[in-house]
């Protein structure tokens, strides 16, 4: 086979590959927001030429128009500024608290599952007692423990979702344990922890990827609801649930609250219909 038709077999089974994705509109429109809020978060000065701290006090309580997209606050900062430059914050919060629960809860799972006996009986009571706790309950405790701020914040998040992820890892290597490839690497004279990493592991946590998007989304909720009462940075930060906070004082002029909380309904929506859609896709 040549190079040319070599790489035109390659382009083909790219494009085949794409079209059997068959990506409906709405998972695309949700892949086009999360790209722009992963731009916010990555580079804000390159959508944004005001500053997030400092305000012009002759702009107080401006309108959403074109020179301020979602208006102005009430120490004249542009408040499209303030929630380009929030949503670093909040995107990473909500990643930090996704790996300690894909982490710590995957980790769990996966020995209760796979060594079963008095590890599971053991492991599978803690994670009982943590799904008995509401999960904002139990963030707003490990963040009130740890201290006020958006990095403990995230921290709380994640705690409080490790169960979950448990809870799903440990169901799905009970059902790889007992497949039959599984079976064949016992008798085959595998050592348990080599099946372990290299048949049971890549093949349970398949699950988890839908799980962990959704999770993202749900991460972003929590922590904005954190911020929103306070267990979060204190001002002049610009987390987009202090920023709702900060807005409800001032009901007279409701963009303050429309324009973050709208931007992190959008984004949570979004990681929402991804999620279903990696849930249905191979």
């Amino acid at each position: 086979m040549t190079l040319a038709s070599f790489s035109a077999a390659s382009r083909v089974t790219a494009i085949s590959r794409l079209t059997a994705l068959r990506v409906p509109p709405t998972v695309a429109f949700a892949f086009a927001v999360i790209a722009i809020v992963i731009a916010w978060s990555l580079a804000p000065g390159l959508f944004t030429n005001h500053s997030p701290v400092v305000g012009v006090t002759a702009e107080k309580l401006l309108s959403p128009s074109a020179a301020h997209w979602f208006g102005t606050d009430h120490l004249g900062r542009d408040l499209y500024t303030r929630v380009v430059y929030g949503t670093a914050s909040s995107v990473t919060s909500a990643l930090i608290a996704v790996v300690i629960a894909a982490v710590a809860g995957g980790l769990i799972g996966l020995l209760a599952g796979f060594l079963g006996g008095w590890v599971d009986i053991v492991l599978a009571r803690l994670v009982d007692v943590l799904l008995a706790i509401p999960n904002f309950l139990l963030a707003v405790i490990v963040v009130t423990a740890i201290g006020f701020d958006t990095t403990n914040a995230a921290i709380a998040t994640g705690v409080s979702a490790v169960a979950v992820f448990a809870r799903v890892m440990r169901s799905e290597v009970i059902k790889t344990r007992q497949a039959i490839f599984v079976e064949a690497a016992f008798l085959m004279g595998g050592s348990r922890w080599h099946i372990l990493l290299r048949h049971v592991l890549p093949n349970a946590s398949r699950s988890v990827l839908p799980l962990a998007v959704l999770q993202f989304g749900l991460s972003i909720l929590v922590i904005a609801s954190l911020a929103f009462l306070g267990y979060g940075d204190p001002p002049p930060a610009s987390d987009w649930g202090l920023l709702i906070s900060i807005g409800k004082d001032y009901l007279k002029w409701p963009w303050l609250v429309y324009a973050p909380a709208f931007v992190t309904i959008a984004t949570v929506l979004s990681v929402n219909r991804i999620s279903r859609w990696l849930r249905k896709t191979d």
